[in-house]
């Protein structure tokens, strides 16, 4: 397929500004921030971009290919969508819209348990290929249906999240006084009535629920309850008891995102997973964080013989990805960039995305006279 985006937007911090021109600035807030400080955020991008890799321009050379094997599976890129909560508050129908064009150019979409879309409809948007990302309930009989529903649907991967065993501190949800639905103040309100687009599209597709937590909640909770009923029902903190029912319950891959440690790491490929993403869920939950490129440096130079080494957080770009790839990472996903898509040209966002990012990372295979994603890791220069 050939890479096609809109040239008017070459990068993500075009799609990043285009979009905060469309979104009401409590949503736009919920996508763009960390918590507390910003601090984790931000050093997990400028760490990725201290990373330098080095060309060899006499190799013989032939055409570079951008396809990428992981967990048995082959992609046209080695890169795909993360899960993201609460999509459809972000940008109306954005999971729907991810969902379609990362199965037009053979990406991996994955879903988050508490977005806006459910399993069902992304299995059927994506032909059953979609991912699952399963924030673990504390009650085992909705952990049981919910993996179930996802095998039904036919997702080939279920991602098992470790990293929230507390939501993070994050100042702007707090003033904004986001809730799905938002709360409508005054303020909120006016926000609304300035981005007319988002609203319109809104209308258009609905108020976003939390569709695949449908069937487990009760009727008629207002919106403190349902917070209430969330904190409660999807504070289930992992332990090995808990993935080792998991992992004799679901018979596909089973990953864990969230790893940012050789420890966790180890005890990953003790229980039985079969990837893991080293991730600091994008700078939302520990400030103090380690960057996620100088975790994945040492995670995948002990282990990365012994386990599906995949990465998230801080990606903005081709190079980024390349960056990644290079240090060891055999896969990498990116979240704030697509929904940054969808914001900007909304049904388009998802093909312009994926695209531009084809085209940047292709350039810099060409450019590092590399012929296979494989082979990046030759270029690093250590």
């Amino acid at each position: 397929m050939a890479n096609s985006f809109d040239t008017a937007y070459p990068s993500v911090d075009d799609l990043r500004t285009k979009a905060k021109s469309r979104v009401p600035a409590f949503a736009f807030e919920y996508l763009d921030g960390g918590c507390n400080e910003d601090v984790s955020i931000k050093r997990n991008t400028s760490e990725i971009r201290d990373v330098q890799l080095q060309p060899r321009y006499l190799n013989n050379y032939g055409e570079s290919s951008t396809k990428t094997k992981v967990l048995g599976m082959e992609f046209d890129a080695p890169f795909g969508i993360a899960p993201v909560g609460l999509q459809g508050l972000m940008w109306p129908n954005s999971p729907a819209i991810l969902a379609k064009a990362a199965h037009k150019h053979n990406i991996p979409f994955i879903l988050s348990t508490v977005t806006t879309m459910d399993i069902e409809k992304a299995s059927e948007l994506t032909e059953g290929n979609a991912w699952f990302q399963l924030y673990n309930p504390v009650e085992d009989a909705v952990r049981n249906d919910i993996i179930d529903r996802a095998e039904a649907a036919g997702c080939p991967v279920l991602v098992l999240l470790c990293d929230v065993p507390t939501f993070g501190f994050r100042p702007r949800d707090f003033k904004n006084g986001l809730a799905l639905p938002p709360k409508m103040s005054v303020r909120n309100i006016m926000q609304i009535l300035g981005k007319p687009t988002w609203a319109f599209n809104t209308l258009k597709y609905g108020q976003p629920t939390f569709e695949n937590l449908k069937p487990y909640t009760p009727e008629g909770l207002n919106l403190k309850q349902l917070g209430a009923f969330m904190d409660r029902t999807f504070s289930g903190k992992l332990n090995e008891e808990k993935i080792k029912s998991i992992r004799d319950r679901w018979k596909g891959k089973l990953v864990l995102k969230g790893v940012q440690s050789l420890q966790d790491t180890q005890d990953a490929i003790r229980m039985g997973f079969d990837g893991i993403i080293v991730s600091n869920h994008g700078g939302r939950q520990l400030d103090a964080a380690q960057s996620t490129i100088n975790s994945l440096k040492e995670i995948a130079a002990a282990y990365g013989d012994q386990i599906e080494v995949m990465m998230d957080s801080g990606l903005r770009s081709g190079p980024d990805i390349a960056r990644a790839m290079a240090c060891g990472a055999k896969f990498t996903f990116m979240g704030r960039s697509f929904m940054y898509g969808c914001g900007a040209l909304g049904n388009k966002g998802g093909d312009h995305t994926i695209g531009m990012l084809k085209t940047q990372f292709k350039q810099v295979m060409d450019q590092l006279v590399c012929e296979r994603v494989e082979d990046l890791p030759k270029h690093l220069i250590t």
